[in-house]
């Protein structure tokens, strides 16, 4: 056994990424001809490419040399890495020919029969493991260059153990993804059944048939905005654009707007206040908080009138957002947003005036799915760290896959 750095040991030689792999750096963008011999092709960047899958977007086009169009050509089987951003994510190409690189993007193809889908996987768990990280000496940007790349050291068994444990990762991990899937698709399942309650609602309210029985009151005289002194030791809320309003630390750092505000802990917000970002919820940051925190002042932090349902609010109002229908009221932009930090503006908006037993039955029926999410979100955690404890042994040489296969990997992770 040898030590590898953050892999842990293994009993395959260690050599460097160039031994096995070929390794080609894209092109820097080119958006005219430089000569009439130049070729014009649909091109990938870094953003093209996520874990799993490669979006092929025609839309992005590029001008290349008759030479470059040979030499910098995307194959199905080739595996493409980004070099910065998320620095070593990387997807094997298995879409239509005619695409090109741009230098964001190495393309990797194998030498002497090595298998492609086995170095997908080491990236992976070096990826997981922090090292990439390292290797890229992250300060603002990370870029892992072509000649770290090359210099990569990984654990390289004989081309047929490589092919062995590729198509053994293959089948294991495509269970525990599927796994995850499925529940995640019943959750939003329910959703879709709750949006569909909503809009039904909304259709039948004068705020799409003016001749309509229920009436539209303006947001003023639904929700109250409340403005609560920031407390300490609590966490930072946010509304995220899929729905979600909780402490920042409970969820993952994309799918929010950070604010400009300069009082980013500004005002205090309770469970179950309706919470809606003054510049994002146009966007779908609109919702009910799960949790107990502090908020920026860009945020209206609300709470509901009378017998009003707060889960019901939360949810109608971010449909209302998603269906275009409260950007119209808005007069100005700002930060490719909708500018509605202003309250007396946005409070005038009307809305649904749903009587509030019908409010109260949907909201229960929202109340069920957060457990549910909660659950299906904690086995998701427990099935990647799995999958990804799973991708290290293999690669490494931890256990043998020959004899591993037909294993229950998934135990534990069912939620």
């Amino acid at each position: 056994m040898t030590l590898i750095p953050w892999l842990g040991e293994t009993r395959y030689p260690i050599v460097s990424l160039r031994h096995a792999f070929e390794i080609t750096l894209g092109k820097m963008f080119q958006a005219a001809p430089s000569s009439t011999a130049d070729v014009e092709m649909p091109y990938f960047k870094s953003i093209s490419i996520q874990w799993g899958g490669i979006d092929p977007n025609a839309d992005l086009r590029m001008w290349t040399t008759p030479s470059e169009q040979r030499e910098l050509s995307v194959r199905v089987g080739d595996l493409l890495i980004c070099e910065g951003g998320d620095a070593g994510r990387s997807a094997i190409y298995n879409g239509p020919q005619g695409f090109t690189f741009e230098k964001s993007v190495h393309r990797a193809r194998p030498r002497g029969g090595s298998d492609i889908r086995y170095l997908g996987y080491v990236l992976q768990a070096l990826h997981s493991s922090g090292w990439l990280d390292v290797l890229c000496n992250k300060a603002t940007i990370r870029h892992l260059t072509s000649e770290k790349l090359k210099a990569l050291e990984i654990p390289l068994p004989p081309v047929d153990d490589q092919h062995r444990i590729a198509n053994f990762l293959d089948v294991e991990t495509e269970k525990l993804d599927e796994l995850i899937s499925k529940k995640r698709h019943l959750v939003t399942l329910m959703n879709e059944h709750i949006d569909s309650r909503v809009l039904q609602q909304v259709g039948a309210s004068r705020i799409v048939d003016t001749a309509a029985i229920d009436a539209a009151l303006p947001i003023r005289r639904i929700l109250t905005k409340v403005i609560r002194p920031p407390v300490a030791d609590v966490g930072i809320i946010t509304a995220y654009r899929d729905g979600q309003v909780t402490d920042r630390t409970l969820r993952r750092s994309e799918g929010y707007t950070m604010s400009a505000s300069p009082e980013p802990q500004g005002q205090h917000v309770q469970m179950d206040d309706v919470v809606i970002h003054g510049l994002d919820g146009f966007a779908g940051a609109i919702g009910t908080s799960e949790a107990i925190g502090n908020c920026s002042r860009v945020y209206h932090v609300c709470v509901p009138q009378g017998d009003g349902d707060a889960r019901y609010l939360g949810r109608i109002l971010r449909l209302l957002a998603l269906q275009g229908y409260l950007g119209n009221f808005a007069i100005s932009t700002r930060e490719r947003a909708v500018d509605f930090r202003n309250w007396d503006l946005f409070g005038r908006i009307p809305i649904p005036a749903v009587p509030a037993a019908e409010q109260r039955e949907v909201g229960k029926l929202i109340e069920k799915v957060r457990p549910l999410h909660e659950t299906i979100e904690r086995s998701a955690r427990l099935a990647a760290e799995r999958r990804q404890a799973l991708i290290t042994a293999a690669v490494t040489g931890q256990f043998d896959v020959s004899t591993a296969s037909g294993r229950n990997v998934t135990d534990g992770v069912s939620a």
